[in-house]
């Protein structure tokens, strides 16, 4: 619960970092995002586990072409996200990631046989709710929203089939697409139209930064995907954007009204719920 926490917090505050990098376009950023999400990952795993440990996985029998969909799907879901946050849709990503457990929580249900508890059902509930306010109030089909929501529950339902260390997932989630990220890189800064060509010093040290700031929160989410229920992982990733949605409404602006508002505070209660019934269901198991 920690991990899964600890990397929804961390996901919430990054689109400041991501903004921070403009004017470099999306599909540069991303691109040193896999790159350098590889390299930490590799040294977290190496350092953690060995050169043994780090090649143990290639043993078991399809595990590649498993982490290699979810690289892809993890991938398309930072494409999505970082094009959306710099294009001045950070709300829209926010209706993303409240849908987003919803998705996880019905994955949950389906795939593995999850029962919920009557806190969380409770918090579902009214999460639905919320959500379907912000839809009927946009009267518009949010693709960016539905594209986050079902790349990232996709992602999430994955990560549960791998009976794989989080930093060493990560690795060859990101090697395999990295090489070809590297290569486009290459060929980007040399031709003028890579992040040197735009980016102040500053903003290329940040970037550089992209790498650390990715494995983290994901090594922590694999650490909590690995360990706690899906529906408790979907409901704990309401954390993520509600923290974003603030963001978007005092830090960057964009336009906020009382309905939005309304299912906000509809999904809050929610994890109002959540969080008492975790906490009981703590106690009397300790």
């Amino acid at each position: 619960m920690i991990c899964a926490v600890g990397s929804m917090t961390i996901w919430g505050f990054m689109p400041i970092y991501w903004r921070a990098l403009i004017p470099m376009s999306s599909y540069v950023i991303i691109l040193y995002r896999i790159a350098l999400a590889g390299i930490a990952s590799f040294a977290a795993a190496l350092k953690a586990y060995g050169p043994g440990g780090l090649a143990a996985p290639l043993k078991q029998k399809g595990i590649v072409p498993k982490l290699f969909l979810t690289g892809l799907v993890i991938t398309l879901n930072w494409n999505i996200y970082i094009y959306a946050v710099n294009s001045g849709q950070v709300i829209e990503t926010c209706i993303g990631y409240y849908i987003d457990p919803l998705v996880v929580c019905a994955f949950g249900m389906i795939f593995f046989k999850e029962r919920p508890s009557k806190h969380k059902l409770i918090a579902m509930i009214l999460g639905c709710a919320g959500v379907l306010i912000v839809l009927l109030h946009f009267m518009r089909l949010p693709l960016i929203a539905i594209a986050i929501a079902i790349t990232f529950a996709s992602y999430t339902a994955i990560k549960k089939h791998l009976n794989v260390p989080a930093a060493i997932s990560l690795f060859y989630e990101t090697v395999f697409i990295g090489i070809a990220a590297t290569a486009l890189i290459i060929y980007l800064e040399l031709n003028g139209k890579g992040a040197f060509a735009v980016g102040e010093r500053h903003q290329i040290i940040l970037l550089f930064f992209a790498g650390v700031l990715t494995a983290i929160p994901l090594i922590m989410f694999g650490v909590a995907a690995n360990r706690v229920s899906m529906i408790t992982i979907g409901i704990a990733d309401y954390i993520s954007p509600s923290i974003t949605l603030l963001l978007g409404v005092f830090m960057f602006k964009e336009p906020f009204d009382m309905v939005q508002f309304g299912a906000f505070a509809v999904i809050w209660v929610g994890l109002v719920f959540f969080t008492f019934g975790e906490s009981r269901a703590m106690r009397e198991k300790n």
